[in-house]
C-alpha cells in the first residue's frame, strides 16, 4: 500500500482519503459478512483479504500524515484485548459468558475519559449500524445493568401492546404517529429476538432470501402458464404463491 501511494504508485489509490473510503469498509464488511452466511471457507480467506485492506489502506493514509501506523493500530488491539480479560491473562478468574461480558463492560466503562462525565452505557454503539442490527446492541446495553424483561413472556406482550398502537396510529390517518409506532414495534422485535438468542439481522436476511427464492418461482410457474403477473390478478397471484409454498 505504501508502494501504491508512492509517487510511482496508483493515481486512484493517491486520492483517496478516509472519506472516501468509509462506503468501501461499510461495503467489505458486510461482504465479509456474506460470505460467513456462505460457509465457504475460501471464500471468507478472499473476503477477509478485502476487509483487511480497508485497514492497511487507512493505517498508511494516517502515517503518512504522521498520526499513526499499522504496527500502532494491531498493538492497540492486542493491548486492549489483554487489559479487558484479566480472567485469562491474570487471577482473575470469571465462570460464565456473562460474568466475561460484565467485567469488559466494567472495564471499559472505567477506561473513559475523566473528561466525560457520567457516561451512558449506550455510548459507543454506532449510529451507522443498519438499524435492526443497531437496536438489538441498544436493548443488549440497557439489559445488561437489569434494564430488561424477566421473561421471553414480557417481550412477547410488548411486541402486541405496540402492534396494538400501531393499528390506533394507522385509524387514526396520522403519518407521524404511523411511523413513530412502526418504530417502536420494529425495536420490541429486535428486543424479542435477543431474548430469544436469535440474530434479527440473519434472520431477516434468512426471511428475504426465502421470499426472493418462492417470489422467483411463482414467476416462473406463471410464466410457463403463458400468465402475465400484471394482469393476473390478486386472487390468482394468492392461489400461486399458495402451490409454490406447498412446493417446498
Amino acid at each position: 500500500m505504501e508502494r501504491l501511494r508512492g509517487p510511482d504508485g496508483c493515481p486512484w489509490d493517491r486520492e483517496q482519503t478516509p472519506a472516501s473510503l468509509r462506503s468501501y469498509v461499510l461495503e467489505e464488511a458486510f461482504e465479509t459478512a456474506e460470505a460467513i452466511d456462505s460457509g465457504e471457507p475460501a471464500r471468507l480467506r478472499e473476503e477477509l483479504g478485502d476487509l483487511l485492506l480497508q485497514v492497511v489502506f487507512l493505517a498508511q493514509i494516517a502515517r503518512e500524515s504522521g498520526l499513526f501506523d499499522f504496527e500502532e493500530v494491531a498493538g492497540g488491539i492486542a493491548d486492549k484485548l489483554i487489559r479487558r480479560h484479566p480472567h485469562v491473562f491474570e487471577e482473575h478468574r470469571v465462570e460464565t459468558a456473562e460474568d466475561a461480558w460484565k467485567s469488559w463492560d466494567s472495564i471499559k466503562r472505567s477506561e473513559k475519559s475523566s473528561a466525560e462525565v457520567d457516561p451512558s452505557r449506550l455510548d459507543g454503539i454506532p449510529k451507522s449500524l443498519p438499524a435492526l442490527m443497531r437496536a438489538v446492541k441498544l436493548s443488549h446495553r440497557a439489559a445488561r445493568c437489569g434494564f430488561d424483561w424477566p421473561t421471553v413472556d414480557g417481550v412477547e406482550r410488548k411486541v402486541e401492546e405496540e402492534l396494538y398502537e400501531l393499528r390506533a396510529a394507522v385509524r387514526s390517518g396520522d403519518p407521524r404517529l404511523v411511523d413513530e409506532e412502526l418504530g417502536d414495534l420494529l425495536f420490541a422485535a429486535a428486543s424479542l429476538a435477543r431474548k430469544l438468542d436469535v440474530d434479527p439481522e440473519a434472520a431477516l436476511q434468512r426471511a428475504n432470501e426465502k421470499f426472493t427464492g418462492r417470489f422467483r418461482r411463482l414467476e416462473a410457474n406463471a410464466e410457463h402458464d403463458g400468465v402475465s403477473l400484471d394482469e393476473a390478478g390478486l386472487e390468482d397471484l394468492e392461489r400461486r404463491w399458495r402451490d409454490v409454498k406447498r412446493q417446498e
